[in-house]
Formats: structure tokens, C-alpha cells, sequence
């Protein structure tokens, strides 16, 4: 069997470390440093150079402008921009709009795509719900009235929600009790947005929905759209827990390498040189498991669970991996880890964020269990 990416992934890897090159991460301030949010908005300027670029369209299909490949190759282009803490809504709006092509109806693609594809449009995802807890489709209900679907409750911590143009909200349909997915525009009424701030220093938006009327033609009403979508936006997480690891370890064996101690490199020292492994074996990890939930649901291909066994997995390796691939790098910086001048904060305070996202070990290994109890592997 061939483990390799195809040339497309790859090209597409290649062309994002172009677009990516000379995004520093040093050059935003700190959250601790500042009284609000690091920026009002997210970098309109690197989003540009996405779309130029032709990595906003990445798997749309042609007839939308894009160049319809999968999951892993979005995969490849976050590991990549996490690499910088690339300030951009890749990952909501790029599963946002292949939600759309996947469930939605002919009308709604042929207006969002093609826009969405070229960065002229910006979609997010509101998948927190009220807690972060709970299933996002619980925190919203969604019933239908003279022909628009009438939407009421609260999603919080809705990343670039006050920038986006359209956030993709699941809810719970009263009538049929499945989820659905309503895309409601920015400013729309009976939709208020509160300004909340991550651990990143971005801000994020408690959304609230008052009797809000959203047309038929923008919901989504299709069994498996939400679960999917869910899917696509936890393994696009672990993608980004796995970037941010990768360069986090190379700045850790960069400074052990150089910083001396009893006249040799730190690096060197036994007890140094363990910890930078563990960390290594944590980041093969991560990656095996990811590719593994990328390919199933890039594939649809069948197993002895379904895909969301497989992004269980891969989200229990992602939370505890990235939690302790940041505390090793800070224990052996030592007080220069702190710096607020040196990036290595922002990374942490990233994978803090990250690792909230994606919620802890415990749960998702619960919800593998009752996942195997559910399809014996026997």
C-alpha cells in the first residue's frame, strides 16, 4: 500500500510554505501585553495571498472554481500555517463551504462558492454551543414557519464571527429532531454578536439568536451534514495541533543546541535529550492518527468503526500531544520560554487554545468506547 501524498497534496504544500513565507508570529503583541483583543480583525492581507494563491478553493470542485481535492490536502496546508500562527479563517470557512457543496442545495452553491473560493466571501462555524461541553446542535432550535426556518438560542466562543460574513449554525430541528445547518449573515436581524476574547488573544463572538428567519434555500437539511462537518473541523484542529507541535520541538532543539551549560550544549545532557524524544514519539503520534481520520473522511472507505472512531482518536492524541509538546518546550527554555519578547508564548498560549478546541482525552476516549461497544470489533 502507498502512503504517499499525491502530487496535487503536494503541490499544494509547496504553494502554501510560498504564501507562508515571512508570516512571523514575533510581530504580533502579546495577549498579556494588551488591554482587548491583539487585532480587530483577522490578516486580510495573508487571506489575500491565500486566494491568489488558489488555497481558499482547494476543495471546492472546478465547476466552482477549485481544484477538488480532500481533506488531506487542507490537512497539508493547516499543519503548514500553523507552523506560523497564520491569523486566517482557513479552517472554518474552507469546511463551511464544502458543507455547502457536499448538503447544500444547487441555488446556495452557485451563490457562495465561487465567492468563498476567490476570499471574496468569508464563512465561520459555530461549533462550541453554550458550554463548549455539550453538542453544538443542542444549543440552538430550529423550527420551520411559512416557508423560512425560524432559529432561537446561543452559540459562544464562535471563532472570527465578528469579521465573517456568514456563520454555518447547527440546530435542532423541533419538528424532524435531527440537526440542521442554517448559514446566518452577518448582522442579520435578530442576531447579536458579544465580543469574547480566546486564549490566543483573537476574538471569538457569543452569538445570540432571537427569533431569527433564515430562508429555506440557506439551511441545510440532510442527515450526516453536521456529523461530517464535525469531523472535518475536529481533524483540521489536529492538523493545527500538529503544526504548531512541529515548530514548537525545532525551536526547543534550535535553543538546547546552542545554549551551553558546564561548557557543552544542553542538548546533549541525557535527561534533556529523553524528553525532546517523548516529544518526538508524541508528534508521530499525532500524525498517524490524523492522516488516519483525514483518509476516512476524504474517503467515505468503510472500517470496523465509523470515521468519527477515527477522529476520536486522532483528537485524544492531538489535546494531550499538543499540551505536552508546549510545557517541554517551556521547561527546557527555562525562563527565556517567557520572554514575551521570543515567540514561544504565542505558540503556548495556541496550543492552549487548541487544546481547549479540541476538548479533553477523557471524552473522546468515552465516546470511543461507546463507539466499540456499539460496533464489536469481533
Amino acid at each position: 500500500m502507498d502512503f504517499t501524498f499525491t502530487e496535487e497534496q503536494q503541490a499544494a504544500v509547496e504553494a502554501a510554505k510560498a504564501v507562508l513565507t515571512g508570516v512571523a508570529p514575533d510581530g504580533v503583541p502579546s495577549p498579556a501585553l494588551t488591554a482587548g483583543a491583539v487585532a480587530d480583525d483577522f490578516d486580510r492581507a495573508l487571506w489575500t495571498r491565500l486566494a491568489d494563491a488558489d488555497l481558499l478553493s482547494l476543495l471546492l470542485d472546478a465547476r466552482h472554481g477549485g481544484a477538488g481535492l480532500d481533506a488531506v490536502a487542507l490537512c497539508l496546508v493547516l499543519r503548514e500555517s500553523a507552523k506560523v500562527l497564520a491569523r486566517v479563517p482557513l479552517l472554518e470557512s474552507t469546511a463551511a463551504a464544502v458543507a455547502v457543496q457536499t448538503y447544500g442545495g444547487e441555488e446556495l452553491k452557485a451563490d457562495l462558492l465561487g465567492r468563498a473560493g476567490r476570499g471574496e466571501l468569508v464563512l465561520t462555524v459555530a461549533a462550541n454551543g453554550r458550554t463548549g461541553h455539550d453538542g453544538a446542535e443542542l444549543a440552538v432550535t430550529a423550527r420551520q414557519e411559512n416557508g423560512t426556518w425560524v432559529l432561537d438560542g446561543l452559540q459562544t466562543a464562535v471563532p472570527w464571527a465578528q469579521n465573517a460574513d456568514f456563520v454555518l449554525v447547527p440546530a435542532l430541528s423541533t419538528g424532524t429532531g435531527r440537526s440542521v445547518l442554517a448559514l446566518v449573515p452577518h448582522g442579520h436581524q435578530g442576531a447579536t454578536l458579544a465580543e469574547q476574547i480566546s486564549t490566543t488573544g483573537e476574538l471569538l463572538g457569543e452569538l445570540r439568536l432571537d427569533s431569527v428567519r433564515i430562508p429555506a434555500r440557506d439551511v441545510i437539511d440532510a442527515d450526516g451534514a453536521w456529523e461530517w462537518l464535525r469531523n472535518l473541523l475536529a481533524t483540521g484542529t489536529c492538523a493545527l495541533a500538529l503544526g504548531l507541535g512541529e515548530r514548537v520541538l525545532a525551536m526547543t532543539s534550535e535553543y538546547t543546541g546552542k545554549r551551553e551549560q558546564f561548557g557543552f550544549p544542553v542538548a546533549t545532557f541525557q535527561a534533556v535529550a529523553v524528553q525532546a524524544a517523548d516529544r518526538y514519539i508524541d508528534l508521530r503520534a499525532m500524525e498517524a492518527t490524523l492522516w488516519q481520520a483525514a483518509w476516512r473522511i476524504s474517503t467515505g472507505a468503510g472500517g470496523a468503526l465509523p470515521a468519527s472512531g477515527d477522529v476520536a482518536v486522532a483528537k485524544v492524541w492531538a489535546s494531550e500531544g499538543v499540551r505536552r509538546v508546549v510545557q517541554t518546550a517551556q521547561h527546557l527554555h527555562g525562563g527565556f520560554g517567557a520572554d514575551t519578547d521570543y515567540s514561544l508564548h504565542r505558540y503556548h498560549a495556541w496550543a492552549k487554545h487548541l487544546e481547549l478546541s479540541l476538548g479533553p482525552a477523557a471524552a473522546h476516549e468515552e465516546a470511543l468506547g461507546d463507539l466499540l461497544a456499539a460496533h464489536p470489533l469481533g
